[in-house]
């Protein structure tokens, strides 16, 4: 069975590998060397920093296996380079207003993992951005929120 593969942006791809390379390069021999100082404290039953060090170590490195099985099925998309004719597409920046309130915003479609809301990316799988999906310019979407359909009247799509 072969892993589905995973959009995102090339700066989420980015940060993946940077996330990995610090993984890999920085927490794994930090824990290590936590761990071997923790067994030179002696009796391990009752050693709550061993403890602790080996659930961080867990932890390390089902990240590190998760990244790479991410990383080996990755969908990298550049913005830059779609030809999507103004239609909202994975990766697109769309300006939108919110009807109910007048409040304009400015949303990137991003990948679960690069999904950051205080910085004006949504997740592709998020419900906005499931409404925004193929929509133009001057087009209304309609989003089932937890309060409720909201409706946002699509700005403009940007690919940047």
């Amino acid at each position: 069975m072969a892993l589905s593969q995973f959009p995102v942006t090339v700066r989420g791809a980015e940060l993946l590998k940077e996330e990995l390379q610090r993984l890999r390069g920085v927490d794994r021999p930090n824990i290590i060397q936590a761990i071997a100082e923790a067994r030179a404290q002696g009796d391990l039953s009752e050693n709550a920093e061993y403890e602790s060090a080996k659930e961080r170590q867990s932890f390390i490195e089902g990240r590190i296996a998760e990244l790479e099985a991410k990383l080996s099925n990755l969908q990298i998309i550049d913005p830059q380079t779609l030809n999507a004719e103004g239609r909202v597409v994975f990766g697109a920046t769309v300006n939108i207003e919110d009807l109910d309130s007048g409040d304009n915003k400015t949303y990137q479609i991003v990948g679960e993992d690069e999904a950051d809301i205080k910085n004006g990316k949504i997740s592709v799988s998020s419900p906005i951005a499931r409404g925004l999906i193929g929509k133009s310019a001057g087009d209304i979407a309609e989003v089932s929120a937890p309060g409720g359909v909201r409706e946002y009247e699509v700005l403009d799509v940007l690919y940047i």
